[in-house]
């Protein structure tokens, strides 16, 4: 769920006082503007996406892809939305390694679109990734009958539309 407190959305590294108003100056400097891009794109994905939101108290809005990879510190899980048969793919890579080829398995096979990717150079990342897709194919892994190559980048979050069957 989205928990921001006044500053955050700036990379603020100051607590917010009701008497001061925020560093706005901050976004002058690339780091902070890139918080802040990517807090607004968070947020128009997470309003115009229903699989993020739609079956929070469900099971049924939730699978786990990859959830025993803490070797790698590596998750990945689709978020469904029944409304509208979209599903999300959420890939985390928590370490400060890139990851090539790192195979996970996908519940669809065919070409997963990244809608957003945190390590994007518009956000202050080092513009790591999967050159805005991946193609997923007939090869088992993590108990799924298809599995994708990603390129992980570190420390950030992939979130891939899943392909319709």
């Amino acid at each position: 769920k989205k928990m921001l407190f006044m500053g955050d959305e700036l990379g603020q590294a100051r607590e917010w006082n009701c008497q001061r108003p925020l560093d706005w100056h901050l976004t002058s400097k690339v780091d902070h503007r890139g918080i802040q891009n990517l807090v607004r794109d968070l947020n128009r994905i997470y309003r115009d996406e229903p699989a993020l939101w739609e079956l929070d108290a469900d099971s049924g809005g939730f699978e786990w892809m990859a959830v025993d990879r803490k070797d790698d510190n590596v998750i990945a899980f689709v978020r469904n939305s029944p409304s509208t048969g979209r599903r999300i793919l959420c890939v985390c890579n928590l370490s400060p390694v890139v990851r090539q080829n790192y195979r996970i398995g996908v519940p669809a096979p065919g070409k997963y679109r990244e809608i957003l990717n945190t390590d994007a150079k518009v956000y202050g990342g080092g513009n790591v990734g999967n050159a805005g897709a991946v193609e997923a194919d007939a090869v088992p892994c993590d108990g799924k009958p298809y599995s994708a190559p990603f390129t992980l980048p570190p420390l950030a979050t992939a979130w891939l539309e899943v392909p319709r069957a």
